[in-house]
């Protein structure tokens, strides 16, 4: 089947079907013209692809992760060291945004949201800007 196929399929845009072949992840088979020939199995691959990056999977875990798919001898255990290693990004990630949200949050009360030009909360932002110029880091 041709990428529009494959695509409607997999669930994936042509587009991203066609970067996730440049980079090594799937190589469907070419048809005597040279097009693209996509099988059952790189549909499967496809969908399996969607899903680990939905998951929210780099390309580098997704390609050990089909390895390990397609590997019939490997040890679960490479598995989760993977999609734990994966929680705990995600769980950093979690706390930064939280802190985000906390600073923000604050800034917000502080703003009277009036018709003042003054703005603690793009104060707060030039401040930081000042700092990062000076080389430092602003308190998170």
């Amino acid at each position: 089947m041709n990428v529009g196929d494959a695509a409607h399929r997999s669930g994936l845009p042509a587009k991203t079907i066609r970067y996730y072949e440049e980079i090594g992840l799937i190589a469907p088979a070419r048809a005597a013209n040279g097009y693209r020939d996509y099988s059952g199995d790189d549909i499967h691959r496809l969908a399996f692809l969607r899903r680990a990056r939905n998951l929210g999977f780099s390309i580098d875990d997704c390609r050990q992760l089909m390895a390990l798919y397609q590997d019939r001898s490997r040890a679960s255990h490479n598995v989760r060291e993977i999609a734990a290693a994966h929680v705990t990004t995600i769980e950093e990630k979690v706390r930064e945004l939280q802190s985000m949200r906390s600073t923000l949050q604050k800034l917000i009360h502080a703003c009277h949201g009036d018709e003042r030009p003054d703005c603690p909360i793009l104060d707060d932002m030039a401040g930081a800007a000042l700092l990062s110029d000076r080389g430092t880091s602003a308190p998170a």
